[in-house]
């Protein structure tokens, strides 16, 4: 719909000043004012069906009765507007329903201000600096709430038949405990998948106290009963039990251990003025072409360094079972596998979202945040880099179960 220049010359008369265009009580307000009132007399004719100012049809007992005034919160403060009703209470309308208080994404922005870690202290405080709105803790909570049941929804999708890869990762946040009213440490676990058209989903997030292969064997149920039935590369981070849950739930799985998180973890035995030339000397074990040549290089790096850093090489030998099926991959697939981009992007998000955050009431409200800070995450692009060339390989590595 184009405005006519004759029309807005005639609207903006008597305009001087920004605030008279901009103002609490400028132009713009009182046009959307009316805008909505004219929009509410419409409804309220169509229901009726006679216009305003006309008769009514004879055999017709309801009849228009007035206005009751309504305040609405928006992004230009309270916006008041007069509201049509009719004798016998049977209009609804659908601009602004009954019981509704709040317009032009409210909601929305009190969620995101709410995904982007604060609280609701800090809602409220920006919504009245910046809007003019004094808006109760408990509307906030209300609105934040109702995040809960999207969440439910989406941990209960259905997921698709086979990922290539699924990495495993965990984040400690403090949650107060139900039972104890003591806060505590509890693990937040993430399952990032990655599709068969390249596509990184987000399949699911839980709450634990530990971990262990009970829990994991029921996060494995959990995704087999929301149709995964084929895993084919699971990535993790040397969590306890996960190896046995995942060949029980997915026995054709390969299971591989984070390299990006053994070399950290390799990294924190060191001193400071040490750690590049270590990580150099690691880097040769997991950049060679094959096993028995990584078993070699973890010899000579044993060697030079088990005198200064006795604990590392033990490590990467405790989890080698777990790191060799790296070396049967083309580089295209230890690339993905390696980086961990995406888990590291991820962990990112979450962890900027909760780290203006003491400690979470509830394990819903830990939830509620880190599923509004998944969802920002899946917005920023979820395509992986050079797929391509690694689909190729998957199809030719794992042929039936890739394609099926």
């Amino acid at each position: 719909m184009t405005i006519s220049k004759e029309l807005q010359d005639e609207l903006l008369k008597g305009c001087e000043r920004p605030e008279d265009l901009l103002g609490d009580a400028g132009l713009m307000k009182e046009l959307k004012i009316k805008l909505m009132e004219r929009m509410l007399g419409a409804e309220l004719t169509a229901h009726l069906g006679y216009e305003e100012g006309k008769d009514a049809p004879p055999d017709q007992s309801n009849r228009r009765n007035g206005t009751s005034s309504k305040r609405l919160m928006s992004q230009d403060g309270e916006v008041p507007i007069a509201v049509p009703r009719d004798r016998d209470g049977s209009f609804k309308p659908e601009l602004v329903k009954k019981g509704q208080t709040r317009i032009d994404g409210m909601d929305e922005k009190i969620i995101g201000l709410y995904a982007a870690g604060l609280t609701v202290r800090d809602i409220r405080a920006h919504l009245e600096d910046v809007y003019g709105l004094q808006v109760s803790p408990d509307l906030i909570s209300r609105v934040t709430d109702a995040v809960l049941n999207e969440v439910r929804e989406w941990q209960l999708r259905a997921l698709e038949r086979m990922y290539p890869i699924v990495i495993f990762d965990a984040l400690r946040v403090k949650i107060r405990d139900a039972d104890s009213r003591m806060v505590k440490n509890k693990a937040v676990y993430v399952a990032l998948g990655v599709s068969r058209d390249g596509v990184r989903e987000v399949l699911g997030l839980w709450i634990a106290d530990n971990e262990g292969a009970k829990f994991w064997l029921s996060v494995m149920t959990e995704l087999k009963n929301r149709g995964v039935q084929d895993i084919l590369i699971a990535v993790v981070d040397g969590l306890k039990g996960f190896p046995e849950a995942i060949t029980a739930a997915f026995p054709e799985a390969t299971v591989q251990t984070c390299i990006v998180h053994l070399v950290r973890h390799s990294l924190n035995f060191c001193s400071w003025k040490d750690r590049k030339i270590v990580a150099v000397d690691l880097r040769r074990i997991y950049s060679a072409a094959t096993a028995d040549q990584a078993a070699a290089e973890l010899d000579a790096f044993e060697g030079k360094w088990a005198g200064k850093y006795a604990s590392i090489a033990p490590a990467w030998r405790r989890a080698w079972a777990e790191v060799i099926p790296f070396f049967a991959f083309d580089p295209a697939i230890r690339k993905i596998i390696y980086t961990t981009n995406a888990i590291e992007s991820l962990n990112r998000v979450i962890r900027k979202s909760i780290k203006t955050r003491g400690s979470f009431p509830t394990e819903e409200a830990a939830t509620k945040l880190i599923y509004l800070a998944i969802r920002n995450f899946e917005k920023g692009g979820r395509n992986v880099r050079e797929w391509f060339a690694a689909r190729n390989q998957f199809a030719i590595m794992f042929d039936e179960r890739f394609n099926a």
